[in-house]
C-alpha cells in the first residue's frame, strides 16, 4: 500500500462530511433523504463519482440516485456537444445560396434521431429559420404552378377569341394585353425573388416554357388581329388566318368562297358525317341527363365547327347551337356537382397526414390511395370545368404524403439491396462450404450447417418477385449440390438399418431368446443413427420397425416373468413389513428409532433375521407359509456346516521367475481342484474367483416388489438421519453462537455435541476463553478461519487477507489455518462479539465442524 494515499476511512470520513453525513447514517431512509439533500447543491462531477465509488458497496439503493445524477450530468454534456454539432450544420445549410430542400427537412429527422435537443436554443431558433426558408422555397414554387396554370388560361382566352367576330376579339384586344402583361409582370417578379436559386430546376423550365408559349399566342393573335384590321379597312390586303375572320372579311367585301374551302369532293352545303356522328352523342349524353361526358361531346362539337369554319350545314348549324346552349344550362350543375366530389378528394388527401404518428398508414397503402385519388380527381375533371383552388389544396396534400412514400421507397431500396447483398453472401458461403467439406464425413454436422443455411436464407428479407425468383433458383442449384453426398450416405444409411430390422425380427422368432444377441443389434442401431442422421419422420417410421419385434419379445419373457413371481413369498411380505416400519420410524424423526429399522431391514435382507424364510422348494412343490417358514428357520440344518479355507486374491502370473508365494498358491489351488476333497461352496459348487469363504452367503433373492419398497426405505431413512444431523449441526452453532454472544461457558455444547474434531482439549479452550475478558476485534483469526474453510471474505477485508496470505508464506514450519482452526475460534470468541464477525463465524463453522 502506497503510504502516500489516503486510508480508506479517511476518504470515507471526508466524503462523509462532504455529504452531510451520508455515510454515518444509522438507516436505508436516512442516507436516502441525505443524498437527495445533497444532490439538490448541485455537486460537481469528480464529487459525484467519489461518493458513487464508495457508496456503491454500502448501499445500492442510495447508490442509485447518485447513478441517476451521473447520467443526466453526461447525458446533458453529450446533448450539448450534439448541439454545437448540429447547429453548425444547420448553419451550413442556412448560408448555402441553393438550399436543396431534402437537406434541409432531413436536418431535423437526422438531429432528432441523433438525441440533439432541438426545444433548446440554438437548435430551436435555426429549426425555425430552415423551416421558414423551406416554406418560402415551397410557396415559391407553387406559385410558379399557379402562373402556369394562368398561362395556359390566357391561351385558352386568346384560342376561343379565335373562334367569334374579330370585331369582338378587337373589343377584347385591350383587357387581354394588360391581363397578359400583367402575368409577365408577375413572372418576372417570381424570376427575380431571392429564393429563386433554391427552387427545383423543373418548376424554373416549367415558367420560362409558359412564358414562350404564351408570347408565342399573343404575338400571333395580335399580328392576326391587326391582319383584320387592315384587310377591314383595304379592300385589297390579304385576308389573316384565322378561318372565321376571314369568312367574315370575305362577306364584308362581297366575294364568294374559294373553292378550297369547301370539303373536296363535296358541295360545301352537304352535311358533314364526322359533325353528324358528334351532334348524335351530345344528343345521347344530355338526353341522360347526367352530363358526365357532355363537356367531352361538347368540346368536340365545338372544334368541328371551327374547323369547318362557314361551311356547315344549315340544319347542322342550327342543331348544333341548340345543343351546345343545352349543354351551356347543365354547365353549371356540373361543376357544382364536380365540386362536391373534389371536395371529398381533398379531404381524403390531407387525412392521410391528419392522425398522429403511430396510426398514420404505412408507405404503401399512401401509395395505393395517392394513385386511386389522382385518378378519381383524372375522371372528375373529364365530366366538369377545372376548378384551380381546389386542385391547388389536393396538389399540396398529395405532395405532402408523397414525402412519406418518397421515404418509404428510399428504405424499401435499401433494404432490398441489404437483403440482395446478404443472400448472395450466403450463395457464396454454401459454395465455399462445398468445397471445404468434399471429403468430411461428419453427417451430423453437415445436417445442422444446411440447415442453418437455410434458416438464414428463409430469414434474409422481402425482396421482389423477379429478383427473388433469380435467386431462388442460384439457391436451389447449390443447395442441390450441397446435399448431395449427404443424400448418398442417407440412403445407404437407411439400407443398413432395413438389413438391422430383418435381423431383429429373425431374432424375435428364435427359440432361444439371446439378450447379448439383442444389446449387439441396438449398439449397432444406435452407432448407425448417431453417424448418419435421418429424416425425422422417416428415422421414426425405422425406428419403430426395428424396435417392435424387440419389444414383443421382450413383453412375452416379462409376462412369463411376471407369472412365476405372482405371488409374495414369505420372505418378500417380511421384507415389505420391515419397509414399512421403516418407513413410520423415518417419519417419527427419532434417530435411534430409525438406526434401530435400518438394521432390522438390513439383517432380514441379509437372511439373518427371524422372519428369514426357508430354502426355496423345488420346482413343482407348493410355496411354503409364513409359519412353516418360522418353524423351518428355527430348525437345525440338515447339513452340518462346512470348514472353508479363505481366499487369497493373486495374481494369476505363471511366467518364469515368478514369486515363490504366488507359485505356492497357485499349485495349492491346482492340486485342490484336482483332488477328491476339494473345498465346494454352498450348494455343490466351487467358490468364485473372488468370493471370500468366511463371509455369510448372500440372502435369499427379493422380488421386484419388496426389492424396490426396501430401497425406497433405505433411501427415506438415509435423507431422514442426514436431515437430522443438519439440524443438530445447526443447534449447536446457534448454541456456541449464544454462549458467545452471552460470554457463558456454561452455554457451550458438550464436547461429544462438537465432535472429533474439537474435543474435549478444545471446549475446554473455548470455554476458558469465553471466561477471559473481552479483547479487541479478532480480524486476524477470522482471515485464518476463512482461508481453512476455504470461504470468501467480505470486500472490506480483502487486503488483510492478501496480506496475511503473504505472510504466511514466509512461514515455512508454522502449521497452516486448516490445522489451527480450533485454537483461531478460540481467539475469536475471546474478543467482543458483533454481528458481522458472528455471520463469518458460523460460516466457517458449517464448514469445519463437518469436516
Amino acid at each position: 500500500m502506497n503510504p502516500s494515499s489516503p486510508s480508506p476511512s479517511a476518504t470515507v470520513s471526508h466524503l462523509d462530511s462532504l455529504t452531510g453525513g451520508v455515510f454515518s447514517a444509522p438507516t436505508t431512509a436516512d442516507r436516502a433523504t441525505r443524498i437527495r439533500a445533497w444532490l439538490e447543491g448541485q455537486p460537481s462531477l469528480e464529487h459525484l463519482q467519489e461518493v458513487f465509488k464508495e457508496l456503491s458497496h454500502r448501499d445500492r439503493g442510495a447508490a442509485k440516485l447518485v447513478k441517476e445524477r451521473l447520467d443526466e450530468v453526461r447525458r446533458l454534456k453529450g446533448q450539448e456537444a450534439l448541439a454545437i454539432e448540429w447547429a453548425q450544420k444547420a448553419r451550413d445549410l442556412l448560408a448555402q445560396t441553393r438550399l436543396n430542400l431534402a437537406d434541409a427537412l432531413a436536418w431535423q429527422r437526422d438531429a432528432a434521431r441523433a438525441g440533439a435537443p432541438l426545444s433548446r436554443e440554438p437548435l430551436n431558433e435555426l429549426k425555425t429559420a430552415l423551416a421558414d426558408r423551406v416554406r418560402s422555397i415551397e410557396d415559391l414554387q407553387h406559385r410558379i404552378q399557379v402562373e402556369r396554370e394562368a398561362a395556359f388560361l390566357l391561351a385558352q382566352r386568346i384560342e376561343v377569341l379565335s373562334t367569334k367576330s374579330w370585331r369582338d376579339a378587337t373589343q377584347a384586344s385591350a383587357s387581354l394585353d394588360a391581363d397578359v402583361s400583367a402575368w409577365t409582370a408577375q413572372a418576372d417578379s417570381l424570376s427575380g425573388d431571392h429564393q429563386w436559386a433554391s427552387v427545383d430546376p423543373r418548376f424554373a423550365g416549367m415558367l420560362e416554357t409558359s412564358r414562350s408559349q404564351l408570347s408565342l399566342v399573343w404575338e400571333a393573335f395580335q399580328a392576326a388581329l391587326a391582319q383584320a384590321v387592315a384587310a377591314d379597312a383595304d379592300p385589297q390586303a390579304p385576308l389573316p388566318q384565322v378561318p372565321v375572320w376571314a369568312e367574315e372579311l370575305r362577306q364584308a367585301r362581297g366575294e364568294a368562297a374559294p373553292e378550297t374551302a369547301a370539303a373536296p369532293g363535296r358541295p360545301a352545303a352537304e352535311p358533314d358525317p364526322a359533325l353528324a356522328q358528334a351532334l348524335q352523342r351530345l344528343e345521347q349524353e344530355l338526353a341522360q341527363g347526367h352530363g358526365k361526358a357532355a363537356p367531352k361531346a361538347a368540346a368536340e362539337v365545338r372544334s368541328l365547327l371551327k374547323g369547318l369554319g362557314r361551311h356547315v350545314h344549315r340544319e347542322q348549324e342550327s342543331r348544333a347551337h341548340a345543343l351546345l346552349a343545352q349543354a351551356g344550362e347543365l354547365e353549371g350543375w356540373q361543376r357544382w356537382r364536380a365540386d362536391q366530389l373534389r371536395e371529398e378528394l381533398v379531404a381524403k388527401a390531407e387525412a392521410l397526414l391528419a392522425g398522429p404518428e403511430g396510426q398514420r398508414p404505412g408507405g404503401r397503402k399512401i401509395q395505393e390511395t395517392l394513385r386511386s385519388l389522382r385518378e378519381q380527381w383524372k375522371s372528375t375533371d373529364h365530366g366538369g370545368a377545372p376548378n384551380q383552388a381546389l386542385w391547388k389544396r389536393f396538389d399540396e396534400a398529395c405532395n405532402r404524403a408523397h414525402k412519406v412514400v418518397e421515404e418509404w421507397l428510399t428504405q424499401l431500396r435499401q433494404q432490398s439491396e441489404a437483403h440482395k447483398a446478404q443472400r448472395l453472401a450466403i450463395i457464396d458461403e454454401v459454395r465455399a462450404w462445398i468445397e471445404v467439406h468434399r471429403e468430411d464425413t461428419d453427417w451430423k454436422g453437415q445436417v445442422r450447417a444446411l440447415h442453418g443455411f437455410s434458416e438464414r436464407w428463409r430469414n434474409a428479407g422481402h425482396l421482389g418477385e423477379k429478383l427473388f425468383a433469380e435467386l431462388q433458383a442460384q439457391w436451389k442449384q447449390v443447395m442441390h449440390q450441397a446435399h448431395e453426398r449427404l443424400e448418398a450416405a442417407q440412403a445407404e444409411s437407411t439400407d443398413r438399418r432395413r438389413a438391422l430390422i430383418e435381423e431383429a425380427q429373425a431374432l424375435s422368432v428364435a427359440e432361444q431368446w439371446r439378450i447379448d444377441a439383442v444389446k449387439d443389434l441396438q449398439k449397432r442401431w444406435q452407432a448407425e443413427a448417431h453417424a448418419v442422421p435421418l429424416d425425422r419422420r422417416q428415422e421414426q417410421k425405422l425406428w419403430d420397425a426395428f424396435r417392435q419385434p424387440i419389444d414383443a419379445a421382450f413383453a412375452r419373457k416379462d409376462q412369463a416373468r411376471t407369472q412365476a413371481a405372482a405371488a409374495l413369498s414369505a420372505h418378500d411380505q417380511a421384507v415389505m413389513a420391515a419397509a414399512k416400519a421403516l418407513d413410520e420410524a423415518t417419519a417419527s424423526g427419532d434417530a435411534g428409532r430409525i438406526r434401530a429399522a435400518m438394521a432390522a431391514l438390513e439383517a432380514l435382507v441379509a437372511g439373518r433375521g427371524a422372519a428369514s424364510p426357508a430354502p426355496v422348494a423345488e420346482a413343482g412343490t407348493a410355496p411354503v407359509s409364513a409359519g412353516e417358514a418360522s418353524g423351518s428357520a428355527s430348525a437345525p440344518p440338515a447339513a452340518a456346516p462346512r470348514t472353508e479355507r479363505p481366499l487369497v486374491a493373486v495374481r494369476g502370473d505363471d511366467r518364469p521367475g515368478g514369486r515363490p508365494q504366488e507359485r505356492a498358491v497357485r499349485e495349492e489351488r491346482r492340486d485342490g481342484r484336482r483332488g477328491p476333497g476339494r473345498d465346494t461352496a454352498p450348494g455343490g459348487r466351487a467358490p468364485g474367483r473372488f468370493e471370500r469363504a468366511d463371509t455369510a452367503p448372500r440372502g435369499p433373492r427379493l422380488g421386484d416388489a419388496a426389492f424396490r419398497a426396501q430401497r425406497q426405505a433405505m433411501e427415506a431413512a438415509q435423507a431422514g438421519l442426514r436431515k437430522l444431523a443438519a439440524q443438530a449441526h445447526g443447534e449447536v452453532l446457534t448454541q456456541l453462537l449464544a454462549a458467545w454472544s452471552d460470554r457463558d461457558p456454561e452455554q457451550l455444547p458438550g464436547a461429544q455435541v462438537l465432535g472429533t474434531r474439537v474435543g474435549a482439549t478444545g471446549r475446554s479452550a473455548w470455554a476458558s476463553a469465553l471466561r477471559a475478558p473481552a479483547s479487541a476485534s479478532a480480524g486476524q483469526p477470522l482471515l485464518r478461519l476463512e482461508m481453512a474453510a476455504e470461504l470468501p471474505t467480505p470486500a472490506a477485508h480483502l487486503d488483510e487477507r492478501r496480506q496475511l496470505q503473504l505472510q504466511l508464506l514466509t512461514r515455512r514450519n508454522e502449521p497452516g489455518p486448516a490445522q489451527t482452526w480450533v485454537q483461531d475460534v478460540g481467539l475469536v470468541l475471546q474478543s467482543a462479539h458483533d454481528a458481522e464477525s458472528a455471520r463469518r463465524l458460523q460460516a466457517v463453522l458449517k464448514v469445519l465442524m463437518r469436516r
